[in-house]
């Protein structure tokens, strides 16, 4: 679903356009064209798509690109760091994972009125979320050969994340030792403060029991990798299907491997038992991706229950700052958006998983079911 906050794109391509000049001082005849915003744009950022055409020596030059601009209406993070971003796929250029190129980024707000970065576009598809693609989209054309080799080409760029030395390729500044002495201790210090700014003061039954749970279950002495985040096929661009490209690294960070696993899992049965939908044919059993990625990988997968019902904490945690940014944007009125809050895929999902009341039963009357 697009960012619903309006910009005035022609007054942003007459900027975009002159900023772009000074990275190019040597092209003549340079032209961007207008401004497009995708349908598939997220809740996090501003993502605008344009063709940049020039000469330079003599030689025609055309690239397809991509402006992914700091978010500058109501934030469902708490913080958004996307120099970190443009850093991680920087860097993530140097190994076997597909990224785009990624060729500027501004820190001045001036421009576009936040901070930003420009990156190449790629052609492709990429899974839907709205539809969830068990439920609707493109994968439901796809054959049961097809979407497993989606599914698989997920898990496999996955493992090649994992297999980087995180800290010998420069990725230390994903470190947050003020959170916490290793990186699962920093990812609960940071979703203690996402869930304390979301839920701004209110209780919630169901995550504030998911979160002391976490707390409680904790493993010790986790390996620490590169760990994209949103890890799941829905931010991958295919062709055919085969990755071309891996998206959104917002949630990157150092921790345990299982992390991401438990996330694309997590994610994937959102998609279809949290929607009661069948996963459609084709796609591999959760225990034949844990084998896959095992034997990838050479990682022994210990704790994957725990690290699910943390995605789903985490997940739900994002999904009580959507409702609210549904009622700040009039979507949702303020009742709706509350019980919304309370009870949705997600939570429901996770009561189930934790043995839980059930949402559906507890939240106030109006609740989405």
């Amino acid at each position: 679903m697009p960012t619903p906050w309006q910009r005035d794109l022609e007054l942003d391509r007459t900027h975009l356009t002159a900023w772009i000049r000074q990275r190019l001082p040597n092209a003549e005849k340079l032209s961007v064209s207008e401004l497009v915003a995708p349908g598939s744009s997220g809740f996090s950022n501003d993502t605008l798509l344009f063709d940049l055409e020039w000469t330079e020596s003599g030689n025609s030059r055309f690239e397809k690109l991509v402006v992914r601009i700091h978010p500058t209406g109501y934030q469902v993070f708490p913080n958004y760091d996307l120099k970190q971003q443009f850093d991680t796929m920087k860097l993530l250029a140097n190994s076997d994972v597909p990224v785009p190129k990624m060729y500027w980024y501004e820190s001045n707000s001036e421009i576009l009125g936040a901070p930003f970065y420009v990156m190449g576009q790629l052609e492709g598809r990429v899974p839907t979320d709205n539809p969830p693609y068990h439920a609707g989209g493109w994968m439901l054309e796809a054959s049961p050969e097809e979407r497993a080799a989606i599914w698989w080409g997920c898990i496999e760029s996955m493992a090649e994340i994992h297999r980087i030395d995180a800290r010998e390729a420069g990725f230390g500044f994903l470190d947050r030792p003020k959170l916490g002495r290793n990186g699962l201790e920093q990812e609960i210090s940071y979703y203690r403060m996402y869930k304390d700014w979301s839920q701004q003061g209110r209780a919630h039954p169901t995550l504030d029991a998911a979160f002391d749970w976490v707390v409680e279950h904790q493993p010790k002495d986790e390996p620490e990798v590169l760990v994209w985040g949103d890890a799941r096929i829905g931010n991958i661009i295919y062709q055919g299907s085969t990755p071309a490209a891996v998206l959104d690294w917002e949630m990157a960070s150092l921790a345990s491997p299982e992390s991401d696993l438990a996330w694309c899992i997590f994610l994937d049965r959102h998609h279809s038992e949290g929607l009661s939908t069948p996963r459609l044919e084709g796609f591999p059993s959760y225990e034949e991706t844990i084998a896959r990625y095992e034997s990838l990988t050479g990682f022994t997968i210990r704790n994957l229950d725990f690290y699910q019902r943390f995605a789903g904490l985490r997940f739900g945690i994002i999904m009580t700052r959507i409702a609210q940014q549904l009622v700040h944007y009039e979507i949702m009125d303020a009742d709706a958006g509350r019980a919304f809050e309370l009870n949705n895929p997600v939570t429901r999902l996770v009561a189930k998983m934790l043995d839980l009341p059930d949402p559906g039963e507890t939240a106030p009357p109006g609740s989405y079911s």
